[in-house]
């Protein structure tokens, strides 16, 4: 029969567990009224509106030819009355002015705007989107890209809905689609994860990003943010940066309806990547005190909830208390992530959850000190 009260004889190894219990404490509490707000979320509570109000759904997309032929119908033939799809063709060297063009003469609702190639305009999404901001006929702004599919043709229909006079704002999910590989499960996972944080951030009154392939917002909320002016000299920043500078006094709402989604394709190679996950870190030195604190407590106490609790399992003084403390955290943790994952339809993540939860902890702070996170003037 073992003993789970400990003695506290060794000072180094009482130091050890009271960080232990501290982290451990802190990490649990992290989980609960952070990922618990989004993992407890209920669509039946939100106000949505029955009128379908217009709508401009707005794509900038450079040399997506290939993507623009199989993607774009999905948006022009959905199920909604009145709305505008304005592809903002940027720069582009490829065939989609040709096939832009073609749809045109089909479809009466697509408007098109070409940017010519210049080496005196600004690289990234923020010029064409701004163009198309200012040239959309209607108040009420959809985007996504042209790499994206909606996942029913109620996609329209479901982000508009969640519009009022009180919320200008609505932030989308865009999961990639399952594919075969190590790779896929990986960036699968850690979109998941991404948007668990940022709808769960959002729920507790802190929104701090929303994604470009699934965003929607009013041209006021454009106009009171000044537009992508305050980090216009960086390429990203047009979904987390905006998000921080507009998002004000509860005028943002989330949208995790199934069919309301836009899924699009994962990179196949580690290398493409990391490039993504480096270009979206550039702008993180631009996030608030709060925001930056907020977001590294969970990896961090995870980290020396996780260190200590290794070094004390050898300890026979302290082992059973330990084990029986991390154990029961990670259950309530089990539960509580595995509902948002649930809710985000990435279910097949939950039975490894625990694991996958450690190993998320060490690898994302690894994966962020090492990355170049110099802005990269790409598209």
């Amino acid at each position: 029969m073992f003993d789970i009260i400990p003695q506290f004889h060794d000072a180094a190894a009482t130091y050890l567990f009271f960080a232990f219990c501290a982290f451990a404490g802190i990490n649990l509490l992290y989980t609960l009224l952070v990922f618990g707000r989004f993992s407890f979320h209920s669509l039946k509570k939100e106000q949505t509106n029955n009128e379908k109000l217009p709508v401009s759904v707005i794509i900038a997309a450079r040399n997506e030819s290939q993507n623009l032929y199989h993607h774009l119908p999905l948006i022009l033939e959905q199920d909604y009355p009145n709305y505008e799809v304005i592809v903002i063709n940027h720069q582009s060297i490829d065939d989609s002015q040709y096939i832009l063009d073609a749809f045109s003469q089909q479809y009466k609702h697509l408007k098109i705007v070409k940017v010519e190639q210049s080496k005196h305009l600004k690289y990234g999404k923020k010029l064409p989107l701004t163009i198309g901001i200012k040239g959309a006929k209607y108040d009420h702004l959809l985007f996504t890209d042209a790499d994206c599919k909606p996942a029913s043709d109620q996609w329209i229909s479901s982000m508009s809905k969640f519009f009022s006079k009180k919320k200008q704002i609505v932030l989308g999910y865009g999961p990639y689609t399952k594919e075969k590989g190590l790779l896929n499960k990986v960036i699968r996972f850690d979109t998941a994860w991404i948007a668990m944080n940022y709808f769960s951030f959002a729920k507790i009154g802190l929104p701090y990003m929303g994604i470009g392939r699934n965003l929607a917002y009013t041209k006021k909320a454009f106009v009171n943010a000044d537009g992508f002016k305050s980090h216009y000299a960086l390429s990203s920043g047009d979904d987390d940066l905006f998000i921080q500078d507009a998002a004000k006094n509860k005028n943002y709402c989330i949208n995790i309806e199934s069919n309301s989604f836009c899924y699009s394709k994962g990179a196949e190679e580690w290398k493409e990547w990391f490039k993504q996950k480096s270009r979206h870190y550039t702008t993180s030195e631009r996030y608030g005190v709060i925001k930056k604190l907020m977001l590294g407590i969970y990896p961090l106490s995870m980290l020396i909830m996780t260190t200590s609790f290794v070094i004390l399992i050898f300890d026979s003084n302290f082992k059973w208390v330990t084990a029986l403390t991390f154990s029961s955290i990670a259950l309530i943790k089990w539960f509580v992530i595995g509902r948002s994952f649930k809710r985000l339809h990435e279910s097949k993540f939950i039975v490894l959850l625990p694991l996958l939860d450690v190993l998320y902890s060490f690898l994302t702070p690894l994966m962020f000190y090492s990355v170049d996170k110099t802005d990269s003037k790409k598209w």
